[in-house]
């Protein structure tokens, strides 16, 4: 038995923003989206160029404050072909919230606060 990963889930409050984040930050575009008929959701999937893998944005109308992310341990991790200029970018836009130089890595921090991890192609 063989197993694939799909997509991961993350809820977002203003999925507007975190579309134009996800673009911007990490070239992801939305493959498709689902609304609810009674309009109580959206869910759109982002990919990058190849479509493999997805991120699942779940935006809730009843949801009305920010979510609680517990300790931030959990991350998904997204590797960069040109490492400098990401740096550069996520830099400008002022999306850094850690770096550790040793490992050769750091983590932006997406509108809901959400680490994402840039590692360069090794």
């Amino acid at each position: 038995m063989k197993f694939t990963i799909d997509h991961f889930n993350i809820n977002v409050l203003d999925l507007e923003k975190s579309l134009v984040f996800y673009d911007k930050a990490l070239g992801l575009k939305e493959a498709r989206r689902k609304t609810a008929e009674d309009g109580s959701y959206i869910i759109v999937y982002l990919t990058d160029d190849t479509g493999v893998g997805k991120i699942e944005l779940t935006w809730l109308k009843a949801m009305d404050r920010p979510y609680d992310l517990g300790d931030e341990e959990f991350h998904i991790a997204f590797i960069a072909s040109d490492y400098d200029a990401a740096y550069k970018l996520h830099k400008e836009m002022d999306c850094i919230c850690y770096e550790n130089p040793d490992m050769g890595i750091y983590f932006i921090n997406d509108p809901d606060g959400y680490w994402l991890e840039i590692i360069p192609t090794r």
